[in-house]
């Protein structure tokens, strides 16, 4: 007999349980989280408890929310209850069938006239002023305020204005953790993209780290300058001067690469000193040997090392990439001078770094501490996602979760290309392909996939640039990839691959900067598009085959057939071939004629055509003997003597 179960056993669903409705141990020391005040329909206050999240729910990134989404978040930070009303007022935005995806080049002008009228109008939301006696709920409610009021006004500028605005951040959380960094660092690094600078760059937020501290400094931190050439880096080291911007010029795949070297040369110098140690009665030969190979082994590494003294002399000191040990260094130069009358704490300089989720911040971070020979220690800030670096005794680095500046586009295509949109999530593709196909030349961009473009002859239409349907259709092709049951080249799939490569860098595009008359961005970027910056095997194969067609021949960029489009015979090579086959001797269809119907009975339609067969044949020979075709038999044809065959039945039979 099961005994019954005692009221009093504990066991971990009832704690569970109890611990859920507050009756638990502890229940009444729980904090009671401050309520949220809103106002109702009817102009009443009352207050409502805040939703429980958790704080990685919390800190959440959120760049992009659907109408409704957005309406009730903003519905949320304002604290206002709102009723359901059925509307009838419905706005056609566009009534003509434009494509919705690209801008010609007069509207893409157009575009930039009106974003440049209203540049000063993108800000980013300031934190209010606060002192000790502020209590966290008054804080609160004026920092969500403060955010509120800087929604609408970006929203309001979007609708009643016409433009685009890139995704930008619209979680509290992320940017009460940039108001932070801003407020203890004495240096505000910007770290952008150096394929397009000006798009990453926060203008307002240098004036909020003025506004905040006027002693406060900025610099530009230009970061993969790596795949920018020389003559690139001038051009934009002199709009960067011209416009008064604190600017360097950094790579963090190159800093990497040298940390990595480095380490694996202490690590042979350590393993040859062990051999060393451990014989005792190596001669001098031995020795020598061992010597040799260190000096080599050091000539090496200084050919590979990815910037040296002949470079530094080339090179203008403005256009220069820092190693790691000289971005620091700058960063002492460019931080102000802040006397701390404590001397038994001294103040040590504070370094933020801000920046987009994907411009590489996390990478120059992890430069910068690899190069260190000291142990790197991390201490949390105010919140777990804060956290400050000790990378010397001097230099504290100030991490700040990436985050989306607002900032103006002209169409979804180029937020995809920039690396704003996630490209698996794309649904639209001929956009962004479109782009590609406009800026990386077609020559390159066979070579580089060992692919090839078949793009719609100028007769037909075409402007001997391939579309993005062309590079699409022949990368799918290439690489197999097919529709399922219609086997039909998968667009989509290759738009995927072909926009990731242009947003990691294998399709390199960087743009111009800004210049009365602009800058041709072909000519800009030719110097990306030589036969050096193509993959190894890539490199191997067009060597092979240019050595076998021609030698002795300088190498020459990829887009110098780009200017043979001009040279272009009207015809296209499409007409070539059917006029050849048309036209040509000795071809069954070389022409058609239309002839009488008794041509074919004559000598000359006899001589030109099929010979006559059969009932046709017989007839002819009739007439020409003047004879009954009746009465005439050919040789030659099929023998049917069947003409007594009844006869003979009847005459059986009778004998039977």
């Amino acid at each position: 007999m099961v005994l019954a179960k005692s009221k009093n056993a504990v066991g971990l669903g009832n704690s569970l349980m109890n611990d859920r409705f507050g009756k638990g141990k502890g229940a009444d020391r729980k904090k009671i989280s401050a309520g949220i005040l809103r106002t109702g329909v009817g102009g009443e206050t009352y207050v409502t408890n805040a939703s429980k999240e958790a704080s990685w729910v919390k800190m959440r990134s959120v760049t992009e929310q659907p109408a409704l989404d957005e309406f009730l978040s903003t519905a949320e930070l304002a604290g206002t209850d709102f009723t359901a009303e059925k509307m009838n007022n419905v706005k056609i935005i566009h009534t003509d069938q434009r494509n919705p995806y690209l801008l010609s080049a007069q509207e893409e002008r157009s575009a930039i006239r009106k974003q440049n009228a209203y540049k000063n109008r993108l800000t980013v939301p300031r934190r209010p002023p606060w002192d000790d006696t502020t209590t966290p709920q008054e804080l609160d409610s004026k920092e969500r305020a403060s955010l509120l009021e800087w929604r609408r006004g970006l929203a309001e500028m979007q609708e009643n204005d016409d433009l685009l605005m890139t995704p930008f951040e619209r979680n509290l959380e992320v940017w009460r953790q940039l108001w932070r960094v801003i407020e203890r660092s004495d240096l505000i690094v910007q770290i952008v993209d150096a394929r397009n600078p000006l798009l990453f760059r926060s203008e307002d937020l240098e004036k909020y780290v003025k506004e905040v501290d006027p002693r406060k400094n900025n610099l530009l931190l230009v970061n993969k300058a790596d795949m920018m050439t020389l003559a690139q880096r001038k051009a934009w080291a002199d709009y960067f001067e011209q416009a008064s911007i604190n600017y360097t010029f950094f790579s963090a795949s190159l800093a990497k690469e040298m940390n990595d070297s480095r380490e694996l040369g202490n690590e042979m110098e350590e393993g040859e000193r062990n051999v060393l140690s451990k014989d005792d009665t190596l001669d001098s030969d031995v020795l020598a040997r061992v010597a040799d190979k260190i000096d080599i082994k050091e000539d090496e590494d200084h050919e590979d090392q990815w910037i040296n003294e002949e470079d530094l002399d080339a090179e203008d000191n403005r256009t220069r990439i820092l190693t790691v040990d000289e971005l620091e260094a700058l960063f002492l130069v460019k931080a102000p001078r802040i006397v701390n009358s404590d001397t038994g704490n001294p103040h040590k300089i504070q370094i933020g770094l801000v920046g987009y989720p994907n411009v590489g911040k996390s990478s120059t971070i992890n430069a910068l501490i690899g190069a260190k020979k000291v142990s790197v220690s991390s201490t949390p800030g105010k919140t777990k996602h804060f956290q400050t670096i000790h990378l010397s005794p001097e230099v504290i680095l100030c991490d700040c979760p990436g985050l989306v500046f607002p900032n103006f586009a002209t169409t979804k295509a180029e937020l995809v290309c920039n690396g704003i949109l996630p490209i698996d999530q794309l649904r639209e593709f001929t956009g962004p392909a479109g782009l590609v196909a406009q800026r990386i030349p077609q020559s390159f961009f066979e070579a580089l996939y060992g692919v090839k473009v078949h793009t719609r002859p100028l007769e037909e239409g075409g402007t001997g640039v391939p579309t993005a349907e062309e590079i699409l259709v022949a990368y799918a092709v290439a690489r197999g990839f097919a529709k399922t049951g219609q086997g039909q080249p998968d667009e989509s799939r290759a738009a995927r691959y072909i926009l990731k490569d242009y947003v990691n860098g294998k399709l390199l595009f960087c743009h111009p900067p800004p210049h009365d008359p602009p800058i041709d961005a072909l000519e800009f970027n030719r110097q990306l598009y030589d036969i050096h910056h193509l993959p190894q095997k890539r490199q191997a194969a067009l060597t092979t085959r240019a050595q076998s067609a021609t030698s002795d021949q300088e190498t020459a960029s990829l887009t110098d057939t780009v200017d043979s489009f001009a040279n272009l015979a009207v015809q296209g090579a499409k007409s070539t071939r059917l006029d050849k086959r048309f036209f040509g001797p000795g071809q069954a269809n070389a022409g058609h004629l239309t002839m009488p119907f008794n041509h074919k009975y004559s000598e000359q339609g006899m001589a030109s055509g099929r010979q006559l067969t059969g009932r046709k044949q017989r007839t002819m020979i009739a007439l020409e003997k003047n004879i009954d075709p009746a009465d005439l038999k050919l040789g030659n044809g099929k023998k049917h003597y069947k003409g007594g065959r009844k006869n003979t039945r009847s005459t059986t039979s009778d004998e039977i």
